[in-house]
């Protein structure tokens, strides 16, 4: 069964419950490449490469089936405000 950006928000939702997700596919529509920004409570005390690995876990069955993850972003709530507040007031200036 082929992977789809589908099938990754479904994972990603179940497993890692994000307040924000964003899944795109970055091959052209095939499946193969896929970028992911994720923001969730589970990752709170946690560093970035424990988080991409995370996300890695949830993912590792779909991960069989395509050639690239990219994770563009894994916030936690609290750094995923204080990122729109930035950009917020950086837009008004």
């Amino acid at each position: 069964m082929a992977v789809t950006k589908e099938i990754i928000e479904t994972t990603l939702t179940n497993k890692l419950q994000p307040i924000y997700l964003n899944v795109e596919d970055t091959s052209g529509g095939c499946g193969a490449k896929f970028a992911v920004e994720i923001v969730s409570s589970q990752f709170d005390g946690k560093r970035s490469l424990d988080r991409h690995r995370m996300v890695n876990s949830a993912l590792a069955e779909e991960l069989k089936g395509i050639h690239a993850l990219s994770l563009k972003m894994t916030l936690t709530p609290q750094q995923w405000n204080e990122k729109q507040a930035q950009e917020s007031t950086g837009a008004t200036n």
